[in-house]
């Protein structure tokens, strides 16, 4: 971010070198995620682990929401500002975790070999229930992507202006952040596997009622209804990665969580606009909401484990 104030600051910076930070800045982040989640469970009991995953949930939504909104503002100021306040918030985020102490017994290091490289995966594969959380939000997400074609339903479906497009783009953050709220005030309690395949299959309904609509409020409701059980699926599986995995692994497993993650969105959103092109906005986002419904019956059978999984707010044994 400092290079991309200095460069702009200065008028030297290039199309390459804009794509070179923003690679960069991904590269980074792609080490920063898995960290970061597995920093978590060292600091908040497992108890109040699932809670803890709801307020970082609802933090991130907020800024999610709030950030566009506030950089829009900043960059009427100028250019060189917004990439500054970015690089210095950065810069302040890591004195904060520079500063937070954990106190863990100390554990040998592991040499880097090709087994310690794919162990993550390797221990995935042999966990039905991180395994079936993982992929199950993979697939969710992959063919769920309505949010991709956001500005063709704006445009083409609901006739809507800039301001009507930025009210459906902040509808899943609002649904989002009032269920994180809800979370934290009333955990989710016994049968969580029922719990998370029951908010995919609304998740896909909500697709389908979103593709189906025409209506500009019943499209927004169905986006918060989206973003709502979207964010039920992410506090399970995000818990279940961190407390079914141990210590030593969370790392890597995290790693490979994000991966999955990170595949899902990109890919969904690809495969948002490939079918788009051939079938139209809507048709498109009611067959994806349908394949999602069609991966959770599946799952369901395929991953037992998954589907009985009771409470999260248990110690587990490692």
């Amino acid at each position: 971010m400092a290079f991309l104030a200095c460069g702009t600051h200065f008028h030297w910076i290039t199309t390459p070198a804009i794509f070179a930070a923003v690679a960069l800045i991904g590269a980074a982040r792609s080490f920063e995620r898995p960290a970061m989640q597995s920093l978590l469970p060292a600091l908040v009991p497992e108890t109040v682990f699932p809670q803890a995953i709801a307020w970082s949930s609802a933090i991130f939504q907020a800024a999610s929401i709030a950030g566009p909104a506030l950089g829009g503002v900043i960059y009427t100021l100028s250019p060189t500002f917004s990439y500054t306040a970015a690089a210095a918030l950065a810069f302040l985020g890591s004195i904060g975790l520079a500063g937070i102490k954990i106190v863990h017994p100390a554990r040998p290091k592991t040499p880097v070999t090709m087994a310690s490289i794919f162990s993550g995966i390797h221990f995935i594969r042999n966990q039905p229930v991180i395994l079936g959380s993982v992929t199950l939000d993979l697939f969710a997400v992959l063919l769920g992507g309505a949010t991709a074609l956001l500005p063709a339903f704006a445009r083409d479906l609901l006739r809507l202006n800039a301001f009507g497009l930025g009210a459906l783009r902040a509808a899943p953050s609002l649904g989002s952040l009032a269920m994180t709220g809800w979370l934290v005030k009333q955990p989710l309690g016994q049968k969580v596997g029922k719990k998370m395949f029951g908010a995919v299959c609304a998740f896909g309904l909500a697709t389908i009622v979103f593709g189906l609509s025409r209506n500009v409020y019943l499209s927004f409701a169905a986006l918060l209804i989206l973003g709502a059980s979207d964010i039920v699926s992410v506090v399970v599986r995000s818990s279940l990665v961190q407390l079914q995995t141990p210590d030593e692994m969370r790392g890597r497993v995290s790693a490979v969580n994000g991966l999955f993650i990170g595949t899902s969105n990109q890919l969904g959103e690809f495969e948002s606009g490939l079918t788009a092109s051939w079938w139209g906005a809507g048709p498109a986002t009611v067959i994806g909401g349908l394949g999602t419904l069609v991966i959770c019956g599946l799952w369901i059978r395929l991953f037992p484990a998954l589907a009985a999984y009771d409470r999260l707010d248990r110690p587990t044994e490692k």
